[in-house]
């Protein structure tokens, strides 16, 4: 049994069963918690609606009694450019513990857990690590892309496209029409942003179906999936299999190979580490380099790619046919997950489209899509998704232009005070000091709105959305209000990033930042309730900025 129980607690809880009405005989059923994200402000969850009650449904075909629960579901998006987005980062811990909560205080049996994007999904599967029984995803499948006169837009044109309207580039109209199209359909965007990397995430470790990160939101084989989870979860329960009797190491490690392979997110360096400290593993962004350096990138969509999106990745064979060519190449270990070992996802596996996803012996490029850095600007780490970057600029050198918050940065940009050749430092960004650790989607948007993507680079404590391109650095660690270098530059500092030599440097000798750090003070960025206690409890970037530092 997955849960024990005594008489009198369980006959306490069945009494408050059957006031909603459960018959006494389905009270005896295993509980299946249906963990819900969806709501009404988040698109990536929106389709949750069109089959939870096939989930349902399918449970209680099955044996089990399905009951729902919800939990906090964000969309970056709405939030994006705005003090809002200081709560995305935390709210992954929130739901972590959110998914604990409601799992451990009603005693469910087993779950499965509806989400799709970015902080929700690694969230999620904190909390699946922490409770340890039986435990399955669905996710939510992509929105289609937009289109403006026979043009692939997405969301994060908007960004570009308000930048280039303020330089004069665009019409008002024009920068409006692309904002009223850049997301026709519900669903994740349908580009290799975070929210497609955690779904690719959270399949790779087998807690979803098969294909599951690669379909249409609200397709026939989507709502065919979701069906297919609801059955496995009641499987789950009555074989008593638990997620933390199959994972390994190398289950981990495969995950980080596909993010290669793929130029996935480099919010992976967050969320994979936080993931894999409540299984009682450890992913550092060592490995993540060390992988990356023997892990052929082999396929490119947006921002890595200038027109390919999701649709075509699909199409071409998806999230199975780059494990099949990591495999052939000898890339892959095998592993376990809820849904059958990894074989047994490969056995349906086909690549239909070479050029969208190439053989491993034919890569875009012989090493994967995120590269970690290493210097005396990030003594710890820096990273950078150098898939995204133009070939041209893989070695950068240039003055720093130092900002203490994005906004700051935003503005000096938009009102040109940013030329060609600069290093843009934008620090206080970080977990702890924004709190919250906000994404840096807006400036490199507007660079490269602006035309200056092979012109500019950036670097900060903060992060990136996965849609960013351009030569954007980040996370740093240490972070400035820890005192990190990245605190003790000055405008004008001689910054040189070196990708291929993996440095990020600048021409400070120790004597001056010695100098220097006697006159630091940190900039302390007002916060109260659940973002000061997230200041004071995160861990660096480094670790996966979490408040949860291992089971």
């Amino acid at each position: 049994m997955i849960r024990e129980w005594s008489e009198e607690a369980l006959d306490h809880r069945n009494a408050l069963l059957y006031a909603m009405g459960v018959s006494e005989e389905d009270a005896k059923r295993p509980v299946i918690g249906i963990v819900n994200a969806w709501n009404e402000m988040n698109p990536g969850h929106f389709g949750f609606r069109d089959c939870i009650q096939e989930i349902k449904d399918e449970i209680y075909r099955q044996g089990g009694l399905p009951r729902e629960l919800p939990v906090t579901g964000v969309c970056d998006g709405i939030c994006s450019n705005t003090e809002g987005d200081r709560y995305t980062l935390p709210s992954r811990d929130l739901v972590s513990s959110e998914v604990e909560t409601v799992a451990q205080l009603n005693r469910l049996d087993g779950m499965i857990l509806l989400a799709s994007c970015d902080k929700v999904v690694p969230g999620m599967l904190m909390g699946i690590m922490r409770c340890n029984i039986p435990s399955v995803m669905l996710t939510g499948g992509y929105m289609l892309p937009g289109n403006v006169h026979g043009e692939m837009i997405t969301l994060t044109h908007t960004k570009q496209a308000y930048a280039a309207w303020q330089e004069g580039k665009i019409s008002r109209e024009e920068y409006k029409e692309i904002v009223r199209n850049a997301c026709p359909t519900p669903g994740i965007c349908p580009f290799m942003g975070t929210a497609n990397t955690m779904c690719a995430l959270a399949e790779v470790l087998g807690f979803s179906p098969n294909g599951n990160a690669s379909v249409r939101a609200q397709s026939k084989e989507w709502k065919s999936m979701a069906r297919i989870a609801a059955g496995r979860i009641v499987e789950l329960v009555q074989k008593e299999i638990r997620p933390l009797d199959l994972l390994t190491e190398a289950s981990f490690r495969n995950v980080i190979r596909y993010v290669m392979a793929t130029g996935g997110s480099t919010n992976t360096l967050l969320h994979l580490p936080a993931i894999a400290a409540q299984a009682g593993f450890s992913v550092t962004p060592e490995l993540f380099d060390i992988l990356s350096r023997e892990t052929p990138l082999i396929s490119t969509i947006y921002p890595n790619h200038p027109t390919n999106t999701m649709v075509e990745f699909a199409e071409a064979g998806g999230l199975s046919a780059v494990l099949l060519e990591l495999h052939k190449a000898g890339k892959l270990e095998e592993t376990r997950g809820m849904f059958g070992t990894m074989k047994d996802k490969l056995q349906t596996a086909v690549n239909k489209n070479q050029k969208v996803i190439h053989r491993a012996d034919n890569p875009i490029n012989v090493q994967g899509g995120i590269a970690v850095l290493h210097g005396n600007i990030g003594t710890t780490s820096a990273v950078l998704k150098f898939s995204a970057v133009d070939p041209s600029v893989l070695v950068f050198r240039g003055k720093a232009r130092i900002y203490n918050s994005q906004d700051d940065g935003w503005k000096a940009l938009l009102r040109n005070e940013i030329s060609p050749g600069d290093v843009v430092v934008i620090r206080y960004e970080g977990p702890k000091g924004s709190p919250g650790m906000p994404h840096l989607e807006t400036f490199m948007a507007a660079v490269l709105g602006m035309g200056l993507g092979t012109k500019v680079a950036l670097i900060t404590d903060g992060r990136f959305s996965g849609a960013t391109g351009g030569i954007a650095i980040g996370p740093v660690t240490p972070e400035a209000y820890e005192g990190g270098n990245l605190a003790l530059l000055q405008d004008g500092d001689e910054i040189t990033v070196d990708v291929q030599a993996r440095k990020l440097t600048v021409k400070v000798t120790e004597e001056e930042f010695a100098e220097r750090r006697k006159k630091f003070v940190p900039v302390h960025k007002p916060a109260t309730g659940w973002l000061e206690l997230f200041r004071q409890n995160v861990s660096s970037a480094h670790e996966g900025a979490t408040i949860f530092r291992k089971l």
